[in-house]
């Protein structure tokens, strides 16, 4: 058996993972990044970043800002196109002064993070093992992996998404469909009719609120397709999400001439997303969760990119704290929990708020209708993205 000694464990590379990495890279604490996959790995998602993305990769070290702007596997985007339930639709540009949004593929997003994260030469990037075992007790951490490698550390950070197995172990929390979502996406290449500033396509059907069905472009002739809905109305209504989408891509009249000459380049790949839209413990004794295991998803869009490197960075300012202090207890890393719903909470409830408006058809309709010229229903909803 392997025993490695580490200040921090992080178990999940993605963007919230390492972000926390990127984010502590001037200090001398000895980190884990421990991921299943080996990267270049593929993540079910939307693959949006939004501007407020782009806008915290420049507040990191390491370049972070600037290597992004010169990573070529990424689409700009300068619009959010939303559809109403009676097929009309708003575009709203992006306001020039936040710059724009990006479609790239997590497979390369992901990699991109990693890649800034095992920059940090304190980082001991561990991939490709499973954890099987995990503990915190008065003294510290301890990991355990399917090979039989056991880590030690003084903190553990939750960064592995959805399924969060340091949630599972470390926090007792039932599953509430009221704040779940469920999803599925596909990728297609000769997918026709996008727009000429790239807009990320949001449909809001009658026959599939409350949720959406999107189409987002890509590089290389590609796109992003997919269906989310409320996994209480999925389960109550035993909603069958692949029939519906793959019914909307065939027959719907706004949809089906646009995927004519379309192919699928995957089965569709099926993914849940736990909302922001309640506040969750997020630490307690030697641990924090980040991102997607800290339920921290857009209840209205279901992206969580933006809220998962923002955790991140709030998790590395607390670590910095913590360690000076020698401080890992309950009570003092309940500050991280503050600090992510200070900034984090009147976002999360305003995008709550509009899903519940979206959720009605005439209103939707209704809303959608005078978005273009109303700039305070379009501040309203570039907010929420």
């Amino acid at each position: 058996m392997k025993t490695i000694d580490v200040d921090i464990a992080i178990v999940g590379a993605g963007p919230a993972g390492s972000t926390t990495a990127i984010g502590l890279s001037d200090t001398s604490l000895r980190i884990a990044l421990i991921d299943k996959e080996a990267f270049p790995r593929d993540k079910i998602c939307g693959d949006a970043l939004s501007p407020d993305v782009v806008k915290q990769l420049h507040m990191l070290p390491l370049e972070t800002g600037a290597l992004f702007d010169e990573m070529k596997e990424k689409l700009w985007c300068r619009a959010v196109r939303f559809v109403s339930p009676s097929f009309g639709y708003a575009d709203l540009e992006l306001p020039e002064k936040h710059g724009p949004g990006y479609i790239s593929q997590r497979v390369h997003f992901d990699h991109f993070m990693y890649n800034q994260a095992i920059k940090n030469t304190n980082v001991q990037a561990i991939h490709g093992h499973k954890v099987t075992g995990l503990e915190t007790n008065e003294d510290g951490a301890q990991v355990t992996l399917s090979d039989g490698t056991v880590i030690r550390a003084q903190v553990v950070l939750g960064a592995d998404g959805a399924q969060s197995i340091v949630k599972r172990t470390l926090v007792s929390e039932a599953i509430d469909r009221k704040h779940h979502a469920a999803a599925l996406r596909v990728y297609y290449e000769n997918v026709t009719g996008f727009s000429e500033d790239n807009a990320v396509e949001l449909h809001f059907y009658s026959d599939i609120l409350p949720g959406y069905f999107w189409v987002f472009p890509l590089p290389d002739n590609k796109a992003n397709v997919g269906i989310g809905m409320s996994s209480e109305h999925v389960a109550k209504h035993k909603v069958n999400l692949r029939e519906l989408m793959d019914n909307i891509i065939a027959n719907h009249p706004n949809v089906a001439p646009r995927f004519a000459n379309a192919k699928p380049l995957e089965t569709p790949k099926g993914f849940s997303l736990p909302l922001g839209s309640r506040k969750r413990q997020l630490s307690g004794n030697r641990f924090l969760l980040l991102g997607d295991a800290a339920s921290l998803i857009n209840p209205l869009t279901g992206e969580g990119i933006a809220n998962a490197i923002r955790s991140g960075r709030v998790a590395s300012d607390v670590l910095r704290q913590s360690f000076d202090k020698k401080q890992f207890n309950a009570n003092y890393l309940k500050a991280y929990d503050k600090e992510i719903y200070r900034r984090m909470w009147g976002e999360l409830r305003l995008n709550l708020w509009l899903r519940m408006l979206m959720s009605y058809p005439r209103l939707c309709t209704l809303v959608i209708r005078h978005a273009v010229g109303s700039r305070w229903i379009q501040k309203l909803f570039l907010s929420g993205f």
